[in-house]
Order: structure tokens, then sequence, then C-alpha cells
């Protein structure tokens, strides 16, 4: 399998997720920028771990439940994926990332939010 067709298995588009959180489906989404850019936007019911935490904080994630992932443009939260993926979770990256939820006119909390430069 080549890393695009990788790329495309663990992506979701901004819409999929969109859909899982205001259905309150069983999905853990997960911020894993840097402190001050959540600080400056992020999704509104979703958790923070920054991706430099991610491997000493994945015990606190639920195996059974699926994990999405986010950052400001994807990078980080493809890597994220691909590691809890090895790791036995239903995980995927968010397409695009914060940058593109926010360019498609999706909210970003609090109110006034933005998508921080990383």
């Amino acid at each position: 399998m080549s890393a695009r067709e990788t790329a495309a298995e663990v992506e979701i588009e901004p819409q999929r997720l969109a859909e899982w959180l205001a259905s309150d489906a069983d999905v853990q989404a997960i911020d894993v920028r840097e402190g001050y850019e959540r600080e400056a936007g992020h999704i509104a019911g979703t958790l923070h771990i920054e991706l430099v935490r991610l491997s000493e904080q994945a015990g606190s994630l639920d195996r059974e439940r699926p994990v999405v992932f986010y950052c400001r443009v994807g990078a980080r939260s493809q890597m994220a994926a691909q590691a809890l993926r090895a790791a036995g979770f239903e995980a995927y990256s968010m397409a695009g990332g914060l940058a593109r939820w926010a360019r498609e006119g999706r909210p970003l909390s609090p109110e006034g939010g933005y998508v921080a430069d990383h």
C-alpha cells in the first residue's frame, strides 16, 4: 500500500466529524495541537491531548470507540491516527485540519475563535 492510499484510508472529511458530533455519536474527537493553538480556537466538545503527550495519554482513550484527531492542517493528526491504528484503535485524521473546518464555515469555540499559526 502506498503512502497516498494509507493517508486516504485514515482521513475523514470535516463534514463527517461534524455529523458525528451533532448526532452525539460515540466518537472521541481529539485536538493534538499545542495549548496556545487550542486556546485560540477549537471545535466545541472535543478533547485536547498535545501530540507530544499522546503516547503517555493513549491509555485514557477507549479502544472500543472511534477516535478522530485534528490539528491545524492535518499533518500532526495523520501521525496520531497512524500511531493509534498501529496500536489497534479505529483512528482517523480530519482532512485539512481545523483550517479547513473554519474555511468551510463551521464554528470555532470560544466565540470569536480563530485558527492559530503553528
